[in-house]
């Protein structure tokens, strides 16, 4: 145990029981969030049907096919 780790432990335990809790909780709240905290891509997209290339050429069609005629 490193000399900061032992200060830490022996101030922790001359706090009462609910103080000590409080020290709990403000140590979690320092800790990085987990990857299982944040969805993955499979569960972003799970239940999502296959898109297929022809479903993109459609989708291009439809968002850009009176592009021209726009223009002119």
């Amino acid at each position: 145990m490193s000399p900061i780790q032992q200060i830490i432990l022996d101030k922790l335990k001359e706090l009462p029981p609910e103080k000590q809790g409080e020290v709990l909780d403000f140590i979690e709240s320092l800790q990085p969030e987990t990857k299982e905290d944040r969805p993955t891509l499979r569960g972003i997209w799970a239940g999502v049907e296959e898109i297929t290339e022809e479903d993109i050429a459609e989708a291009r069609r439809e968002m850009w096919g009176n592009f021209s005629r726009a223009i002119e």
